[in-house]
């Protein structure tokens, strides 16, 4: 990784995560339990990938940091939830989530279906008060809230999650895995880059490129989950090693080879940096992040 996208990667996490530390109640009363097992999952240690790809996005069209924060922490809140009820043991069953115990091992099942429901009602509470607090158009703002709710349900990661699930143990198929991948992972991550271009005031034509741009790279992403799941080192990643082989999940090393996929991706990758042709340098950390994404180690 560069010294350049590191320093922007670093800085635009701490303003986020001072962001969160704002946002975020603090235990107390009856509702204390409820609020140590939200925060515990939000700060156990995370990228902030998504909220900064918002940020990303609307710097990239002159627009500043500042004034995508609230959405960038709603969209956080989002992955977060995702991530608890990802490790339930009705669904995927981990007992580690960035090398700390998952949220039910510490709180138990059914609070931790809870915190996850709270960080989602959250999330959009955050996102409806961001119109009175930034005097944001109100047209604007629903068609924000709109893409994130679509990326968020059904028709994106709940869809892909279902799809992720309902395919374990069946013969790998290239349809599938790409189904799921760009539903449960890529739906997420290109609405939150183009959230950020929404809020920035970007034209038509921006918000497209942008979100051509996510659609590549929130694929990528997952691919790179996958790889890690074969090639990464436990300690680095926090979690489990292998265990989507032994699930049975569809994955795209299942599907194609860790040859392949690498191949795939390095495509992808490509052709998202393709979608940034007609941006100036503003654009250039979305640029960067594209090629962080298949450089990481977590």
């Amino acid at each position: 990784m560069s010294t350049t996208i590191k320093k922007y990667l670093d800085e635009r996490k701490t303003l986020v995560d001072k962001a969160l530390q704002k946002f975020m109640p603090k235990p107390s009363g009856l509702a204390s339990d409820i609020i140590k097992a939200m925060n515990y999952s939000l700060f156990a240690g995370g990228k902030r990938i998504r909220p900064i790809l918002c940020i990303a996005g609307a710097e990239a069209v002159g627009g500043h940091a500042d004034n995508v924060v609230p959405v960038a922490c709603a969209i956080e809140l989002i992955h977060t939830y995702s991530l608890i009820h990802d490790d339930l043991p009705v669904m995927d069953n981990d007992d580690l989530r960035r090398g700390k115990p998952t949220n039910h091992k510490v709180f138990g099942e059914a609070v931790a279906v809870l915190a996850g429901d709270g960080l989602l009602t959250l999330a959009f509470k955050l996102m409806a008060g961001y119109g009175a607090e930034k005097d944001v158009k109100e047209k604007t703002l629903l068609r924000v809230i709109d893409l994130i709710a679509s990326a968020a349900g059904y028709k994106g990661m709940v869809g892909g999650q279902v799809v992720d699930i309902t395919y374990e143990g069946k013969q790998p198929d290239p349809a599938v895995v790409e189904y799921i991948h760009r539903h449960k992972t890529a739906a997420l991550i290109a609405a939150s880059v183009t959230a950020g271009t929404i809020l920035a005031g970007g034209t038509m034509d921006e918000e497209k490129s942008i979100n051509r741009y996510g659609q590549q790279i929130g694929l990528a992403f997952q691919i790179a989950d996958d790889i890690l799941n074969i090639e990464g080192d436990r300690k680095v990643i926090g979690k489990g090693i292998g265990s989507d082989k032994k699930k049975g999940k569809i994955t795209y090393p299942s599907v194609f080879g860790t040859a392949e996929s690498k191949t795939i991706q390095k495509e992808l990758i490509t052709n998202a940096i393709d979608s940034l042709k007609r941006f100036d340098t503003r654009a250039e950390p979305l640029r960067s992040l594209a090629r962080y994404i298949i450089e990481r180690k977590t």
